[in-house]
């Protein structure tokens, strides 16, 4: 069957307006250096919430102490977390020693630097001790509610616990930012007698987060997607590669599930993509159409972006 050339032009039109979208997405989060998924990953709900959120940073090991129902009293497990949190600077001491190392004054100085700030995360837990033993309560009667029979089957239950997430979420994210800003001002006080030269050895030589990591990934991605589609270059494969993304930001919404937000502009592009997917765009309008039997043999997807006959 012969399509007719209007069809032809819209769904190519169609793959290089989807591309735009991808490409220039992903080059705004590169151009970005505060750009974070950290909050798509704590808004995620339903069943993978808790694989979305594991590759959130934490300030020491909230969700293994203050942020879990356990046995332990709330001086445990404060004490704990504040342990956690000691020990992450001394390993940020250590990789800096590392890079950069301290003569033996300045490596006395920066540990004097470090109780100080031990010091100032006792006094600011001391000052949260009332409302973190109300977060802890909260926490256990939350856990308590999930566990119910009709939080499965009442509405109104789903969305007490949907609302009730939300808060716990942000009370705790508030108190490990707290917490992250003195170690923040250790760090300061480290770097303060370093020359330039030395602060940049130091900023290109600390190991970056799994979640930063994480995020260039995924921006390198949209980039390269878009880039493919608009120029029509393994159309196939690359507006898969975009239903794959797409389908990960609509996982983390589920729309059964009570908070959910909504995301009809991701089953939208979805659907557009497929389409793309299925039909012959790439060959016939894109640089496939060139190149297809040598693109052909290199694609992951044998066959798929082989230039298809106009008959």
């Amino acid at each position: 069957m012969r399509s007719t050339l209007l069809a032809v032009a819209a769904l190519a039109f169609l793959r290089i307006v989807v591309g735009m979208h991808f490409f220039l997405e992903g080059l705004s989060h590169l151009r970005d250096p505060d750009w974070s998924s950290a909050g798509f990953r704590k808004a995620a709900v339903g069943p993978l919430a808790d694989f979305y959120q594991s590759e959130l940073p934490q300030t020491g090991n909230w969700s293994g102490t203050l942020g879990t129902i356990d046995s332990r009293s709330l001086d445990d497990a404060l004490g704990a977390w504040k342990d956690s949190v000691v020990a992450t600077w001394q390993r940020r001491l250590e990789e800096r020693q590392k890079l950069v190392p301290l003569d033996e004054a300045s490596m006395a100085e920066a540990k004097r630097s470090l109780e100080a700030a031990k010091d100032e995360l006792d006094a600011y837990a001391a000052d949260k001790m009332l409302l973190l033993g109300e977060y802890r309560s909260e926490l256990a009667r939350r856990w308590e509610m999930e566990s119910s029979p009709e939080a499965a089957r009442v509405p109104f239950i789903r969305d007490l616990i949907a609302k009730g997430r939300r808060a716990l979420a942000a009370q705790q994210a508030e108190w490990m930012r707290d917490a992250e800003a003195i170690g923040a001002k250790l760090e300061s006080n480290w770097d303060e007698p370093r020359t330039g030269a030395e602060r940049q050895r130091l900023s290109g030589g600390i190991t970056p987060t799994r979640l930063w990591q994480a995020d260039r990934f995924v921006s390198w991605s949209l980039v390269t997607i878009g880039a493919c589609l608009v120029l029509g270059v393994l159309v196939k494969f690359n507006a898969m590669g975009g239903v794959c993304f797409l389908a990960s930001i609509v996982a983390s919404q589920p729309f059964w599930v009570p908070g959910a937000q909504a995301t009809y502009n991701q089953w939208v592009e979805i659907a557009a993509l497929l389409a793309i997917a299925s039909l012959p765009t790439g060959g016939w309008s894109g640089l496939d159409f060139f190149l297809g039997k040598w693109l052909g043999n290199l694609c992951p997807l044998t066959g798929c972006c082989r230039t298809e006959s106009r008959d």
